[in-house]
């Protein structure tokens, strides 16, 4: 049973905001969401690991242009942004009075000072971890080309068509290494967050729920993360590009996907 837990908190005040570990997007705050913590096992190394805080960054489909100019932007003087690497008990709040920190950036700027968005922050910090080496680390580059799109887009699509069916299993199959790392980084046991996985799947593929949204090469926005290792699928809006139209109450499934291109095939990493 895991005794402590690993996680990132990003807190903003008047400002967006997004963390980032080891290359790796974690967290994003915003006036609609302005604390986030979220558990970050699986993007953990041991030895040297790199935290980055982003002030204002930009969309998915902006983020794709080559050199996008910056923003020159003034310091209001309430702005704010913090994010922590905490190793809180299990069941304990994630907090500095409860919980061991890591690392920690802060960026809150004085009225007036003026600077360039999108901003970076970064610190490295040594971690004394035993996971063992994940197998994106060694994913090989690969740019969001054109023809990766095209790749990535008819994977989206095959997937989408396999779950709309009622074949789950070969999602669990396209998924197995994150589902395999993931069990490993909570300590859980593969077979038993498997069958998890089938049963969250089964229940929306029995009840109907899977009406995708549309996907097509201008809707899908390819964000190169990990320094190039990753793909992140997502559509012009930064959403999981997999993802379901929202119901009556407004809610959808979405299904976020990290891939690894090698040899000109996809995997489902994270």
């Amino acid at each position: 049973m895991i005794d402590r837990l690993l996680v990132l908190r990003l807190d903003i005040m008047d400002c967006v905001a997004e963390a980032l570990l080891n290359g790796v997007p974690i967290a994003k705050a915003d006036a609609a969401r302005p604390s986030v913590i979220v558990p970050v096992h699986e993007y953990i190394v041991p030895g040297l690991n790199r935290l980055e805080l982003v002030l204002w960054p930009r969309p998915a489909a902006v983020a794709e242009a080559p050199d996008p100019p910056p923003e020159h932007l003034i310091a209001s003087g309430r702005q704010a942004a913090r994010v922590r690497m905490l190793l809180p008990r299990v069941g304990n709040v994630a907090d500095e009075s409860s919980a061991r920190t890591l690392a920690q950036l802060d960026w809150a700027p004085e009225a007036g000072l003026a600077y360039d968005a999108p901003m970076t922050l970064r610190k490295e910090a040594t971690l004394q971890v035993n996971f063992p080496r994940w197998r994106w680390l060694d994913a090989p580059a690969a740019a969001p080309t054109p023809a990766m799109r095209q790749l990535a887009l008819g994977f989206l699509q095959q997937i989408a068509r396999n779950l709309s069916d009622g074949d789950v299993d070969a999602f669990l199959s396209l998924a197995r290494l994150r589902t395999e790392e993931l069990a490993t980084a909570y300590q859980r046991d593969a077979a038993d967050e498997a069958a998890r996985l089938r049963a969250y799947l089964l229940e929306h593929v029995t009840s109907k729920q899977l009406e995708w949204l549309p996907m097509d090469a201008e809707s899908l926005a390819l964000r190169s993360i990990a320094d190039g290792r990753l793909l992140e699928c997502l559509d012009m809006s930064g959403a999981p590009m997999l993802r379901t139209v929202a119901d009556a109450a407004g809610r959808s499934v979405a299904f976020p996907l990290r891939l690894a291109a090698v040899e000109g095939r996809l995997y489902v990493v994270r």
